[in-house]
C-alpha cells in the first residue's frame, strides 16, 4: 500500500528514524541549526561512530541531509520529511476516527430507542 505517494519502504525508514529519542534528539537540534556531526556527537555519551550511524539513518529516511563544508559535514534537518511524517499520522488516525464512528453507530443501533441517524435522538440505558 502506496501512503500518500510514499512506499512501504519509505515510510518504514521514516518511523524507524523517529523510533529512537537519540534520533529524535538530533533532528530537534539540526533542524534549530545546522551541526558537525563532531558537535552533535560531544552532546551524547556514546562515539562519534555511533552518532554518525544514527545520522545515516536519519539521512536514509530523508529526515536530514548533509552538506559538506570543508572538512566537516553539516547535517541539516528536512522539515519537509517531517511534514510527510506527521501527514502519515493524520492519515492513520482519519481511519481510526472512522473506525470509532462506526463503531457508535453499530452500538447505538442496538441501543433501545438509539438511532443511528439522529444521535441527538439516542437515549442511555
Amino acid at each position: 500500500m502506496v501512503v500518500r505517494g510514499l512506499s512501504p519502504d519509505e515510510v518504514d525508514r521514516i518511523f524507524r528514524g523517529l523510533a529512537d529519542a537519540t534520533r529524535r534528539d538530533i533532528v530537534e537540534q539540526v533542524l534549530r541549526e545546522a551541526q558537525s556531526i563532531s558537535t552533535l556527537a560531544r552532546r551524547y555519551d556514546m562515539s562519534f561512530a555511533a552518532v554518525q550511524k544514527h545520522v545515516a539513518v536519519l539521512e536514509r529516511a530523508a529526515l536530514v541531509t548533509k552538506q559538506r563544508r570543508g572538512r566537516e559535514q553539516l547535517v541539516h534537518g528536512n522539515p519537509e520529511a517531517l511534514q510527510r511524517a506527521a501527514r502519515l499520522l493524520a492519515d492513520y488516525e482519519r481511519i481510526w476516527r472512522h473506525r470509532v464512528r462506526v463503531i457508535e453507530d453499530i452500538l447505538a443501533e442496538d441501543a433501545p430507542g438509539g438511532d443511528p441517524q439522529n444521535p441527538e435522538e439516542r437515549t442511555e440505558p
